[in-house]
């Protein structure tokens, strides 16, 4: 819809990383083209993932749990939302990245498979911070690290799995597009209003409240930024063999 818009500003898209810069890999055919079809404007904000395991499961850091996993190729397994979702990739990462042969185990959603680590019927899962933060905090499951290039302002005390393995890492984020061939007055004039509203002092709080922090952009970076991850994110569903028809 936003593709064949008008371009005149009234018609925007803020959408999630993973629209833009996961399903074209893993649609044949998406409907639109994520670099032709739209003209970045900045990005907004980013929600990070966070590893989390069952208390009972002995690896409470990363390196511990890589050589557990070294120690034992195929037979500790992953919960995911299901094929193709990000916490399902993040796991497909992390063999490459390790060399691990961690087992995916997909569930219909991402409740259902934080429930069953936190019951221990699968021993570890990639979740967001607000599906996670709230059994780490009540005890129930373990933080191994965030997947965050840098630590987290919503919980700075957790590691990022790059300080044990550098090099792992992947933002959920969101972002603001309009129809591709929107003029630039147009563009920079929608840009300087929404990081004027990004910095109103009470939203990063209520993002925070969220599970997400406010990471204002701009459409260079923003464009940058989808060009990056159409190609890391196409090697790594390719690398999971996960398509939707």
């Amino acid at each position: 819809h936003v593709a064949r818009a008008p371009k005149d500003g009234y018609t925007l898209l803020l959408t999630a990383q993973s629209a833009q810069t996961i399903n074209p890999a893993l649609y044949r055919n998406p409907g639109f083209d994520p670099v032709a079809d739209f003209a970045p404007i900045m990005t907004v904000a980013t929600a990070p993932y966070l590893l989390v395991a069952n208390p009972s499961f002995p690896a409470k850091t990363l390196k511990e749990l890589i050589d557990l996993a070294r120690q034992r190729p195929g037979k500790i397994d992953y919960a995911s939302a299901g094929n193709g979702t990000l916490n399902h990739l993040l796991g497909v990462m992390l063999n490459s990245t390790a060399s691990l042969h961690l087992v995916h185990i997909p569930y219909r959603g991402a409740a259902a498979a934080a429930a069953d680590v936190v019951s221990g019927q699968v021993p570890i899962t990639f979740g967001s911070f607000p599906g996670v933060m709230p059994f780490v905090k009540s005890g129930k499951l373990n933080v191994i690290g965030v997947a965050t290039e840098k630590r987290t302002p919503l919980a700075p005390e957790v590691p990022t799995l790059a300080e044990s393995l550098p090099g792992f890492f992947a933002n959920s984020w969101y972002g603001l597009f309009a129809p591709a061939g929107t003029p630039k007055p147009v563009i920079d004039r929608i840009l300087a209003v929404s990081t004027q509203v990004l910095s109103a002092s009470d939203l990063g709080e209520r993002l925070a409240g969220q599970g997400a922090e406010v990471w204002p952009g701009n459409p260079d970076q923003l464009a940058r930024l989808v060009r990056e991850e159409l190609v890391m994110w196409a090697r790594i569903v390719k690398e999971s063999g996960a398509t939707v028809d």
